[in-house]
């Protein structure tokens, strides 16, 4: 079995509601995302080395990126009412998870790989950020939107959707192997 296939169903088995292919070539790295996360809505902007400006400049995430060339997108979809914001966390709280056991199963597999979440990297309970380098660099996960990406915009561009209909909420991640 192809690697992607394999780590396809370990998400699977992980209990993400979707599950895709990703094409590396696809993603469009937008300082539009990177403006976003310095509105720092998060908090987390300038504090860890996930997040701008720790994780380097656009160009420097680009050229991390385009050492890859495959992976996969993973979503969990949840419903919730427009006005419920602590279902929205526990949805996020899910998702990230399930992120977290499954980012272990992918180092195993291919440790090479690159980790982009729904979130700042959260392995260590406070970061070294800008003190001394990462702890564990090898378990580092990025936001998406902090290297840059549009998320709905990949979804679109790789088959999967971004929104599965009124009263529901939607969290991506993405691995990246080869």
């Amino acid at each position: 079995m192809d690697i992607i296939e394999e780590l396809m169903q370990d998400a699977v088995d992980c209990g993400f509601s979707h599950v895709g292919k990703l094409d590396v070539s696809t993603i469009v790295l937008r300082k539009a995302a990177r403006d976003s996360c310095a509105e720092n809505k998060c908090g987390r902007y300038g504090t860890n080395w996930s997040c701008p400006p720790g994780c380097g400049t656009l160009e420097e995430c680009e050229q991390m990126i385009r050492k890859y060339k495959r992976g996969i997108l993973v979503q969990t979809t949840g419903d919730i009412d427009v006005f419920d914001y602590d279902t929205y966390l526990e949805v996020g709280r899910q998702h990230n998870g399930k992120f977290a056991e499954y980012a272990k199963i992918v180092k195993k597999k291919a440790p090479g790989a690159l980790l982009a979440g729904a979130a700042s990297c959260s392995n260590c309970e406070s970061c070294t950020y800008p003190d001394a380098p990462c702890r564990f660099p090898e378990l580092l996960s990025y936001p998406m939107e902090g290297l840059g990406m549009i998320v709905s915009q990949v979804c679109r561009d790789n088959g999967m959707k971004y929104h599965y209909g009124e009263g529901t909420i939607t969290y991506i991640a993405c691995v990246m192997i080869d």
